[in-house]
């Protein structure tokens, strides 16, 4: 069970929050000031760190900062009687996962504290074996920088906890699935199965059997009662992916499964209630399929109760070169990790990507087959790539100028580099403004100043 320092210098509240985890199973330390609890940090492990902001000696805010020095794996979430923006801004810049004002509902701060450990097991797992991984805002097994899929992590956090029907949507290979597993990952039901089927690889006679059961000499060759995946998926979830291959004839049937959480299997008379949540994901419009008829409207509208949108790769390019570390880091498994040409980087980003993150993965792997003296270079690429490159001399002027940054830079140092650039030059044109930058960039104030260099200001 993980290990949870809380630090505070109120008795009353260190007593609470001690006997509220201690009776969810968790290992719990005290720490009646920030002093002692930065001492406890040096000398003991822990997974979790609880910390009231207005303490002395050392308040929150610096046993933050130190925590971030000396066990920067730790997960922090901050307690707060003065819930400002500029103290939420600061926390979260210095690292903090969350933060919680007081007075505090149990729910919510058992909620908050397990979905922070969940985000540190899940970094530590992902980051570890492999000191040339640069850090990245992971969430559940997403790798997430640009602005769009970090607003699909943060509304992962938000819905996750409840317990509605979610409809995913995005190009094939954008990672609908993988969305699904961290709602499933970050819900209440995490404990259950996790079940999810292609609804388009499952032959139209045997869907209703697949996703009800069956029983016995129902049709020919049920030779023994079935057990379906809405059974399967007991206390769980079920992720039904292409929905929108449900043959008609059976939406009514799967809307009855999900508005009154009761099924009927096929063959059978009788029916009987199913604990699951239901989450689906659909590559084509189902609005449109709707207007033409070919999806039943009400069970879109029952699906679609919350929506998440996944962007096609091509419209977050900040997210290439961190996804393509990230599937380098999972294919040399711990081994030296290959440079990367300048060259290669502007080919990544310039490339339109049909495939999204799926044809990503597909063309690293292609390269660290073809790699020479552990670097990759235009040579390793897939021819298509290439050719795609050629043809596009706006990518080629852009490879040149790529090239201005010094060899042997650091894929991070080089992302960092060209988003200061950006930001300097919108915050330029607002005269200085950070808010109204942050508004011209369609990003919250918060965000802004996370992405600002560490330790740096743009002037």
């Amino acid at each position: 069970m993980a290990k949870i320092l809380i630090a505070d210098d109120d008795p009353t509240i260190l007593s609470l929050l001690n006997k509220i985890l201690l009776s969810k199973g968790y290992d719990v330390r005290l720490a009646e000031n920030g002093s002692v609890g930065e001492k406890l940090l040096k000398t003991e492990q822990f997974d979790l760190l609880i910390s009231d902001i207005k303490m002395e000696p050392v308040d929150g805010m610096q046993l933050l900062k130190r925590t971030r020095s000396v066990r920067p794996h730790v997960g922090v979430i901050m307690l707060t009687a003065y819930a400002t923006v500029a103290t939420a801004v600061e926390a979260m810049k210095e690292g903090a996962f969350d933060y919680i004002p007081k007075p505090f509902k149990i729910d919510e701060l058992l909620e908050t504290v397990k979905r922070a450990l969940d985000y540190q097991k899940s970094l530590a797992e992902q980051i570890s074996g492999n000191s040339h991984v640069e850090s990245k805002k992971y969430f559940g097994n997403i790798v997430a920088v640009s602005d769009p899929m970090i607003n699909v992590c943060e509304m992962i956090k938000r819905v996750a906890p409840t317990k509605t029907t979610i409809m995913i949507t995005g190009e094939s290979g954008t990672g609908k699935e993988l969305v699904a597993e961290a709602v499933h990952s970050f819900s209440a039901r995490s404990e259950g199965p996790f079940l999810p089927v292609n609804c388009a690889a499952l032959p139209e006679t045997l869907i209703e059997s697949e996703l009800f059961g069956h029983v016995k000499g129902s049709f020919t060759g049920a030779n023994a009662n079935k057990e379906g995946l809405f059974e399967a998926a007991k206390g769980g979830t079920l992720f039904l992916d292409e929905i929108n291959s449900i043959p008609h004839g059976l939406q009514s049937k799967l809307l009855r499964a999900i508005q009154n959480k009761k099924i009927r299997k096929v063959g059978g008379t009788e029916e009987f209630d199913v604990d699951v949540r239901i989450l689906a994901a659909s590559n084509r419009n189902l609005e449109n399929m709707v207007k033409e008829g070919t999806f039943r409207e009400d069970l879109f509208y029952r699906l679609s109760v919350i929506s998440i949108d996944i962007p096609p790769l091509k419209q977050r390019p900040e997210d290439i070169l961190p996804l393509a570390q990230h599937f380098i880091a999972q294919e040399i498994e711990g081994g030296e990790f290959p440079a990367i040409d300048n060259e290669v980087l502007s080919i990544l980003q310039n490339y339109s990507w049909p495939g999204n993150v799926r044809e990503l993965q597909n063309v690293i792997q292609h390269c660290l087959t073809f790699l020479h003296d552990n670097k990759i270079t235009k040579e390793t690429l897939p021819s298509k790539l290439i050719v795609s490159y050629e043809e596009n001399p706006a990518a080629q002027a852009s490879a040149h100028i790529n090239g201005e940054f010094e060899k042997g830079k650091s894929l991070k140092a080089f992302l960092r580099a060209k988003e200061k650039e950006y930001l300097k030059t919108v915050i330029d044109s607002m005269g200085g403004d950070k808010a109204a930058a942050a508004k011209e960039l369609d990003i919250s104030l918060a965000t802004l100043y996370r992405k600002l260099p560490d330790g740096e200001q743009i002037d």
